[in-house]
């Protein structure tokens, strides 16, 4: 058994009980600390911002002539681009969900350098015609523990190579979802009164201990955290965790939830594929990029 009291700073690998549908070390009490254990500085980067999005298209969409449907996509795509152009967007990613909440089909995830340019997204995103079609959830946010949440990472996939066209001359491609891996998109927050309640209490250590040992078994590819400037009721952070198959998904969303620590949060879970991830890489200019992969 491995001791969480010993005087280490830190434990040793441990050894997962394999009847344990959860695989968590046998007889490591909830709430034992390590000596010297402090939680992780969960800094938040202010050299960029970002537009977190929830979209869909409205029924009366595709009541529209075909030919019409064409004409306005084509006119938001030169708008869109033209807005990544102007203010050096770095990142835009798409994920589709396979558990859809009609009308919210896609959720985005956009990366500028600054508020003018989210802020001018924003807009043109509405801009009718098109965009009196859409169902529009936007938020501002700044990236939550980067550096930290990357030391997660075992299995970092290989970087996006863009498409090959150019969005701005080219007819826009048939678009389909990414089946090389999956996405749990995570919506939560903590429950009222949650920081006032001892880290220990909450076994936060515990809880890094054990995502972190899901990570390694089950190969995480990314995760990436995003804290609402305009947090809601029901969540005030995102979180994109990719995996290479759905066992890892499974697994991640089983341990969030484990008390102690998953009685004080509130968190939605939804499965998602990368939407699209070579076309959307090529509408970001190579010197503005940021995080291809």
């Amino acid at each position: 058994m491995t001791d969480r009291n010993a005087p280490t700073g830190g434990w040793a690998t441990p050894t997962p009980d394999p009847t344990d549908p959860y695989r968590r070390t046998p007889g490591v009490p909830a709430g034992a600390r390590v000596f010297g254990w402090q939680p992780p500085p969960l800094l938040k980067p202010r050299d960029s911002i970002f537009v977190l999005a929830r979209s869909g298209r409205l029924p009366g969409w595709y009541l529209l002539p075909k030919e019409e449907r064409a004409r306005y996509e084509r006119e938001h795509v030169d708008l869109m681009l033209d807005v990544a152009d102007r203010h050096a967007m770095r990142r835009l990613e798409g994920f589709r969900l396979i558990t859809q909440q009609q009308p919210w089909v896609r959720f985005w995830v956009m990366e500028f350098p600054d508020l003018a340019g989210a802020e001018a997204w924003i807009e043109a995103e509405m801009a009718p015609p098109y965009g009196l079609y859409g169902r529009h959830e936007y938020h501002l946010a700044r990236a939550h523990a980067p550096d930290h949440l990357a030391t997660w990472v075992p299995n970092a996939p290989p970087p996006i190579v863009p498409w090959s066209g150019d969005p701005r001359r080219d007819t826009v491609p048939a678009l389909d979802v990414d089946r090389n891996s999956i996405v749990v998109l995570l919506f939560g927050r903590g429950q009222p009164g949650y920081e006032a309640v001892p880290h220990d209490v909450r076994d936060d250590e515990g809880h890094i201990w054990l995502m972190q040992d899901v990570a390694r078994r089950h190969g995480l590819r990314r995760i990436e955290a995003y804290a609402l400037l305009d947090p809601e009721p029901d969540y005030h952070r995102a979180w994109v965790i990719e995996w290479p198959d759905l066992a890892g998904a499974e697994a991640w969303i089983e341990n969030e939830v484990l008390p102690p620590h998953g009685i004080y949060a509130q968190k939605a879970f939804h499965l998602a594929r990368r939407w699209a991830p070579e076309y959307f890489a090529a509408w970001i200019k190579p010197e503005h990029r940021r995080n291809p992969a």
